[in-house]
């Protein structure tokens, strides 16, 4: 038997059962093991399923071009997709998103473009925007748009849901899985609930996404959103494919969480693969441990392989610059914030405060960095050092917009980033750090409070 095209072998990928990490918990904990698929994702799914269906509406005719903004796994799909139909490919990514997966769609043939993380969705600049930007300008293109495009949703209730319930022969009581386009956890659950109504969703949210509140509350709180490191989960938009009442139960996951995780997965189970896998776990298993019987199944499912995060989670230097494998004898940002007891208020200035502001702000509080933000959303941050050598050189600068000089953000770390890898970035030549509180309320950290973290 053989194949006529790799994009056939996508699918029928296996169930495996935990026997290590879950130890103490009721039930059977068993894992839907995506990176089987041909571009090792999920996300192999529902790009055949998009480009098949555009093709179907006439959206997509012979030699056009794919523009999707991805976090790299629909870009790989797609381009699998594209070189067996005969399609070019253009992808926008966030800077966030690891070297590796940028890597292996510019080796697939794409073209990609990394666009600023910290920026709003609305935004010129962000990878949705020239996305859809793209799309308009390039004749014969085709925008996929994997958040609102409900064939996304409908390939995971065609393909996924059916596996799973023939896999556990109907036996599941539990379905969990990351949410950020919606798609495998909504149309796998839509599928299954159909099957039993009992069964139980648990969508796997992280820190700095809208989710979890949204679907509490009912509430789109913009103080929820806040930059993170987990590539593939949470979202700072309502995609169309998140449909609320398909999910029962959100469990928010940290970055450091969902790390740790993944590295046991590959340590204890044998199974290598993705940030996303180990942030779904993680999250999965909390709920269980509290909420699981012993005949109860729950199926979680793992979107990705390990491959794409080499520089990253599997790079002890990386975990331990971003506070992820520390020594606990030190203080963490965390005491660092609680030291100031309420007392200390962040200031920040707006990207289009002019920069003569800003050099008078600086002066009367006698600080020598500032955040920037625009529509609550940080997406820079300026120094007096910064400041001082653009006036040097250009003096008019003082009128304009301080947006034309800023640097990039600062970046968020975890409360228990300890004060040795904070030190660690700071000689990087990060001039300061964010953390958000429990509050989520943003706080910075500056070379002065470690000094004093040490002086105690």
């Amino acid at each position: 038997m053989y194949y006529n095209s790799i994009i056939d072998t996508i699918g029928n990928t296996p169930l495996v059962k935990l026997n290590k990490i879950n130890k103490g918990i009721s039930g059977t904990i068993l894992v839907k093991v995506e990176y089987f698929n041909p571009g090792n994702s999920m996300k192999d799914r529902m790009a055949i399923k998009m480009i098949e269906d555009a093709e179907k509406a006439g959206i997509l005719k012979p030699g056009g071009t794919i523009i999707e903004g991805t976090s790299g796994n629909t870009g790989m799909g797609l381009a699998l997709v594209a070189i067996s139909k005969g399609y070019k490919c253009i992808f926008t990514l966030a800077d966030k998103q690891s070297k590796e997966k940028m890597d292996i769609l510019r080796a697939m043939g794409a073209e990609v473009i990394v666009c600023p993380t910290n920026v709003s969705p609305e935004d010129s600049r962000s990878y949705y925007s020239i996305a859809k930007k793209l799309n308009q300008e390039i004749p014969n293109s085709f925008y996929p748009n994997q958040y609102d495009n409900t064939s996304n949703a409908v390939a995971h209730y065609e393909t996924t849901g059916p596996e799973i319930w023939e896999q556990t022969d109907g036996k599941i009581t539990h379905w969990a899985a990351g949410v950020g386009t919606g798609g495998s956890m909504c149309g796998t659950s839509k599928y299954l609930k159909e099957q039993n109504p009992k069964v139980i969703s648990v969508g796997i949210d992280s820190y700095g996404s809208v989710f979890k509140k949204y679907k509490e509350t009912g509430i789109f709180d913009e103080k929820e959103i806040y930059p993170y490191l987990t590539e593939g989960i949470g979202e700072d938009i309502l995609p169309k494919n998140v449909d609320f009442s398909l999910i029962d139960h959100f469990v928010k996951v940290t970055d450091k969480d969902g790390a740790i995780m993944t590295r046991r997965l590959a340590r204890e189970e044998g199974l290598f693969c993705g940030w996303s896998c180990g942030s779904a776990v993680h999250g999965a298993l909390e709920y269980a441990k509290e909420n699981m019987k012993e005949d109860d199944v729950m199926v979680i499912i793992l979107p990705d392989h390990g491959t794409r995060y080499l520089g990253k989670i599997y790079n002890d230097d990386w975990m331990r610059d971003h506070g992820f494998l520390e020594n606990n004898e030190y203080a963490t940002a965390k005491d660092i914030i609680a030291k100031r007891n309420g007392s200390f208020k962040l200031i920040s200035v707006n990207s289009d405060t002019k920069v003569g502001e800003v050099v008078k702000l600086l002066d009367e509080l006698s600080i020598s960095q500032l955040p920037v933000q625009e529509n609550g959303h940080f997406v820079g941050s300026i120094s007096d050092t910064k400041l001082l050598n653009k006036l040097v050189e250009k003096p008019e600068l003082k009128n304009k917009p301080v947006s034309e000089i800023m640097d990039d953000s600062f970046k968020f770390i975890a409360m228990n980033t300890t004060v040795d890898t904070i030190s660690s970035m700071m000689n990087r030549g990060d001039k300061a750090l964010m953390v958000m509180d429990e509050q989520q309320t943003p706080h910075i950290i500056t070379k002065q409070d470690l000094l004093m973290a040490f002086s105690d």
